[in-house]
């Protein structure tokens, strides 16, 4: 049996998702890299990866994913990591360039535009450098740890994740875990990888845990260890639960109808009976 490789992100609010593939013999089973959420899609999508933390955006386009239960990248209040940082307020943004790094965080942009700010925006993605940005652009979506970095008392800001839960009362689900259901074959039978990736989650969440990613995170993030333990127990909900769920599938309708996603096929889960759908 060969050993599955896993594409994760190099993002800090992974951190405690990746606790015991990083810190216990959870990774002598995969083989770990690192990239951008968008590459990781790519990666399942290539099948250079068979397991991803895939933006949700993602799902719609790659065939044969199983999602692994129970585990998100989330929020239910302001996120602080997905941004519109912008030059001008809100009603005079006419042009956005938006994060390379991203596809769900890009989908939610235009949707949020669409069905409520007002559309006839230009869109143009370009690397998440927020001074090139805009030079050229009104605006730009930044994600990730260049989000949390950046000096928001310089710009007019708006948090997606807050916009979102404001004008749809839901939850928004950025990533989760998916697996290529052709590489299970080649999986050791006994490996239970819902319990694997749940039970990193939750040693990852526990306060020494999360003491240990603040004290390596911080100084790297120019954040203090408190603002980086906010960050990952107030900012970011781990769990794909009925509520994300729910939003997230409200998320697939608002895009689809937008033009920013295609039409999104039903959601198939790891531990259900032959993925079956929900």
């Amino acid at each position: 049996m060969k050993r599955l490789r896993i594409s994760a992100i190099s993002y800090l609010n992974t951190a405690p998702l990746m606790w015991d593939f990083e810190h216990g013999k959870t990774h002598a089973d995969f083989d770990i890299s690192y990239t951008l959420p968008s590459q990781c899609a790519a990666n399942l999508r290539q099948g250079s990866a068979d397991i991803g933390i895939i933006p949700a955006a993602a799902y719609a386009s790659i065939p044969d994913l199983a999602i692994l239960p129970s585990v998100a990248i989330a929020s239910r209040r302001a996120v602080r990591s997905i941004l519109l940082v912008s030059k001008v307020p809100l009603e005079k943004i006419r042009s956005i360039a938006l994060d390379t790094s991203s596809m769900t965080s890009v989908a939610l942009t235009k949707a949020l535009f669409e069905k409520w700010w007002g559309g006839g925006r230009t869109f143009v993605a370009m690397p998440p450098d927020i001074e090139q940005m805009l030079q050229t652009h009104d605006a730009g979506l930044v994600i990730g740890d260049p989000a949390l970095r950046i000096n928001r008392s310089r710009y007019i800001t708006y948090d997606l994740a807050e916009e979102w839960i404001r004008l749809t009362g839901k939850p928004f689900v950025f990533a989760f875990w998916a697996v290529r259901q052709g590489a299970l074959k080649d999986a050791p039978r006994d490996l239970d990888l819902a319990a694997v990736f749940q039970e990193s989650r939750d040693h990852g969440l526990l306060p020494k845990s999360l003491d240990f990613i603040a004290s390596e995170w911080g100084p790297r993030l120019g954040l203090s260890e408190e603002n980086v333990k906010s960050y990952l127990t107030e900012n970011i909900h781990y769990f794909l639960d009925p509520a994300c769920l729910q939003g997230m599938e409200l998320f697939f309708k608002y895009a689809r109808e937008c033009g920013a996603l295609s039409s999104a096929p039903p959601l198939c889960f790891l531990d259900l009976a032959k993925a079956a759908v929900i």
